[in-house]
């Protein structure tokens, strides 16, 4: 079965889209992209294909063409360990801490681009809808699995996935998912081709012995410990432990290095601080008991939102497309033994103040990143830079879910539009990378740039011999579901009445390459 066990991933192909318009530069059917619905998505299929130049807008799944869309959008992924804060990223952080120890910030709308902007996501919200499937659920579960496929796949695990939901939560200090549910084999990608360690601590006189400390350190070590143990409660204590350590580790003053984001985040703070600030991880996808209790206070969120910054009329951000553009995943939700205590799949990250929802960061968490989604929140806190400190806060969040997860590493901020320069801001959160959009390998931005100053499409890869090591090597071999009964494409051409469609399904797997041809099925009716 699927990659990560449980069902497999189930999509439908529908080709090279017609020009929609661009969020980007305002043309009218400047925006190319191949899309597929995706009924269900095991989370290693959507990391693979997001490996690919893919991203998915609710259920809806697609990849620009790239050489031909107007605005090229490229896959953009942030080193999070390894991430320094900027000057006006530390600007952001300090003023979230002011506001929340004194209630006194400067309510004057920062000039930075915020980490909210996502136009793609919402540009692409008109055609997903439009191309939305029409398959019934029944047509969709696979009966039988035609003997020539069994016999190719005997050997493929065949686990069940439970599906489990985020108990709690995070205070002023850590943000933590403390649920538990059965462990399900995950399945190493090609896609991750580097796993790097937690950054190091100070180096001594002696580098076989940790660095001095001052013991205004440990005290405030010590505070911060006691903390983060009355914040989380003894019935999390337990899951915390690794947590904790790293979270310590990274919020000591290190003689002659800068400060990073756990030293502005986990802070403690005064006993008379002004207000409270919450970050709430809850699955949304399937919807867990958090979710649904905060459902129409997030809706309402989204809605204000959606009126003052981008200007939609009241009858635009409706529930319905509130619940199929933010609410909806394709994403199945799994856990690993060696995976982060919330588990896979798709999330919102609730922002807390005094009790009342503020922002919410959707996010979906993956066997080697996060990947940001979407971000909305309440206008009436746009002094506070709501965009940028919830990139920060989710860049913190992937380096706390590595400390149990080592392959989680990466932060995904979604697409990088260097031809719509509103868009570059994402370049900022260093070190990055953007993916070659012909072979599928990242490469440092910094080598990026002078290409796309010179064009608005360009290979990054410099080899001019690296072919796409992924790509289409047996289109016989590509995973089928026909009748509901599951076979290899080489069986289903054979009984396929009617004109060839291996046209259309070999432009499917040339996109989504070899590996996921080979566990997704394609509906074909």
């Amino acid at each position: 079965m699927a990659a990560g066990g449980g069902s497999p991933s189930i999509v439908e192909f529908f080709g090279g889209e017609d020009g929609y318009r661009c969020g980007y530069c305002r043309s009218d059917t400047g925006n190319i992209s191949h899309g597929m619905w995706a009924h269900s998505m095991t989370v290693q299929d959507y990391q693979d294909l997001i490996d690919r130049g893919w991203r998915r807008s609710g259920k809806y799944v697609y990849k620009p063409i790239m050489n031909q869309t107007c605005c090229p959008q490229y896959t953009i992924r942030c080193r999070a360990l390894h991430f320094q804060a900027s000057k006006s990223h530390k600007k952001v952080l300090k003023k979230m801490l002011k506001f929340i120890s004194k209630g006194d910030v400067s309510k004057v709308a920062s000039e930075e681009e915020p980490m909210d902007s996502h136009i793609e996501d919402v540009a692409t919200c008109d055609f997903a809808y439009k191309s939305e499937s029409q398959v019934s659920q029944s047509d969709l579960t696979p009966l039988a699995v035609d003997q020539a496929e069994r016999v190719e796949n005997e050997d493929e695990d065949s686990g069940e996935t439970k599906e489990g939901n985020v108990q709690k939560v995070e205070s002023d200090s850590a943000q933590v998912c403390a649920d538990k549910d059965t462990p399900v084999p995950a399945e190493p990608s090609h896609s991750a081709k580097a796993v790097h360690a937690p950054p190091k601590p100070g180096k001594g006189a002696d580098l076989s012995k940790p660095p001095c400390r001052k013991a205004k350190d440990i005290r405030k070590e010590r505070k911060l410990q006691k903390l983060l143990q009355n914040q989380m409660g003894t019935a999390e204590g337990s899951q915390l432990q690794g947590d904790q350590t790293f979270l310590l580790q990274n919020s000591k003053s290190k003689t002659n290095q800068p400060k990073n984001i756990e030293d502005f985040v986990f802070v403690p703070l005064p006993d008379d601080a002004r207000h409270k600030l919450e970050v709430r991880v809850v699955r949304s996808s399937p919807p867990s008991s958090q979710f649904k209790a905060t459902f129409q206070e997030s809706y309402q969120v989204y809605k204000r939102y959606q009126m003052v910054i981008h200007k939609d009329p009241p009858d635009k951000p409706s529930i319905n497309q509130f619940t199929r553009f933010l609410c909806d995943s394709p994403l199945e939700a799994e856990h690993a033994p060696n995976g982060p205590e919330c588990g896979y799949g798709s999330f919102h990250q609730q922002y807390w103040l005094d009790g009342k929802i503020i922002a919410v960061g959707v996010i979906d968490i993956l066997p080697y990143c996060v990947s940001s989604v979407y971000l909305y929140y309440d206008p009436d806190f746009s002094f506070l830079s709501l965009g940028v400190y919830s990139a920060l806060r989710e860049i913190a969040f992937t380096r706390q879910l590595c400390v149990k997860a080592p392959d989680l590493c990466f932060y995904y901020m979604g697409f990088y539009i260097h031809s719509c320069p509103k868009m570059r801001y994402k370049g900022q959160y260093r070190p990055s990378d953007l993916l070659c959009p012909e072979t599928y390998v990242w490469t440092p931005i910094e080598q990026c740039l002078p290409l796309l100053e010179h064009s608005k499409y360009s290979r990054f890869n410099q080899d001019g011999k690296a072919v796409d090591e992924g790509r289409l090597k047996e289109l016989g071999r590509v995973r089928v579901l026909h009748k509901r009964t599951v076979m290899p494409y080489s069986v289903y051409k054979k009984r396929r009445k009617g004109p060839s469609d291996e046209a259309s399904v070999q432009q499917y797997a040339s996109l989504v390459g070899q590996t996921c041809s080979e566990r997704m099925l394609l509906f074909r009716s």
